[in-house]
Order: C-alpha cells, then structure tokens, then sequence
C-alpha cells in the first residue's frame, strides 16, 4: 500500500463519539505489553501517531485513525492490564464489547507476542473474533528476538494453543526489521475489499 496520509481523528469512549460515516474499519488488539502502539506506528511508517509508552496499557480509549482518506485503522486498549481497578475494567469491557459490534469492522488484527503461548486473554480475545464471524490477522510482534528456529518452535506451540484454528493467517513481524510489512498491506487490502494506492 502506497500510504499518502494519516490522521488521528477521535478518541472515543462510547458508540456517539466514533466516526459518523460509511468508511470501513480495521480494528487492532493486544495484549497490554505486546506492543501494539509501536506496531501500529511502524506500519504506517510514522514515529509518535500511537502514543508509545513505557508502561503497557496506557491506551485508555478507542483511538480512530483515518488511512488515505478510505478507512479507518482503531486502537482498542490492551487488555491484561496491570494496576487497573475492577470498576475500570468493566468499563474498559463494556466500552470493547460496544465498538466490537460495528458493522463497518473488515478485519481484525490480534497482536501475539511471539516469545510467549497466549495467555487465557489471548484466547479469549481469538474465540471472540471467531464467535462474532471477524475475519482475524494474527501478528507475532518481537520476532527479530528469536532465531529462525526459535520462531519455528514458537509458531508451533502458538498454533496448537489457538482452539479449532481455521483460516486465520499468521505472519510475524518486527518492529526493527519490519519484515512482512507488505504483506500484512496486502492482507488488509484483501479484506478492505479495494486496492488502495
């Protein structure tokens, strides 16, 4: 993909504050310390439109980001948070559930930290997907930290974890080498159903 421009246009807290238009969406999750900001970040080649921080879980809101003026990239906060109340979770579950009923929702990117078999969040995040019928992209984040046959034996352990596993794609990537960069783009494209150039 050829990115011309990108712009953040909203936080949002509720289902009145997103984006009142037609445009299609690609929603983005993860683990609160997967590193979903400096992904996001490295993909669409720009330094601080994520709010990158030293602390995982500092995304708060569903972050709105507008591609080439033709779709929607959203941040939805990590989940596994640490030092975060009861009250604030049910509000972050409640603000998730919410947004994860959107109609515009194309695809759904799960960020997996490849060094680690997901956890009870992970999975309950994959058989969400799956339960309400979104297409989902795995991404295993951090993969410049293994050896190639380091990665073999984590993409292994990774898949077995993954209940009923079907046709889900899996593609590794680091933020350092930014391997793959272009075909998760063209993964997206696919299922934005356009090619954008």
């Amino acid at each position: 993909m050829i990115l011309k421009s990108v712009k953040f246009i909203t936080s949002a807290v509720k289902k009145s504050d997103y984006p009142d238009d037609e445009l299609a969406h690609v929603v983005f999750a993860g683990r609160s310390n997967v590193g979903k900001s400096s992904f996001i970040n490295s993909l669409l080649n720009v330094k601080n439109i994520a709010r990158v921080s030293q602390t995982p879980g500092k995304t708060r809101l569903i972050n709105f980001f507008l591609v080439n003026e033709t779709f929607y990239l959203v941040d939805i906060p990590g989940y596994g948070y640490a030092n975060v109340s009861h009250n604030e979770l049910i509000r972050f579950a409640n603000m998730i559930d919410e947004y994860l009923t959107h109609p515009k929702i194309k695809i759904a990117v799960l960020l997996l930290d490849i060094r680690r078999v997901p956890n009870q969040d992970d999975l309950l995040m994959y058989q969400y997907f799956r339960s309400i019928n979104t297409k989902t992209l795995i991404i295993l984040t951090k993969a410049d930290k293994l050896s190639n046959n380091q990665r073999v034996k984590q993409i292994n352990l990774i898949k077995k974890s993954l209940p009923n596993i079907m046709n889900e794609e899996i593609i590794t990537y680091s933020t350092k080498t930014k391997e793959n960069q272009d075909k998760i783009w063209s993964v997206l494209e696919t299922s934005l159903e356009v090619k954008y150039e």
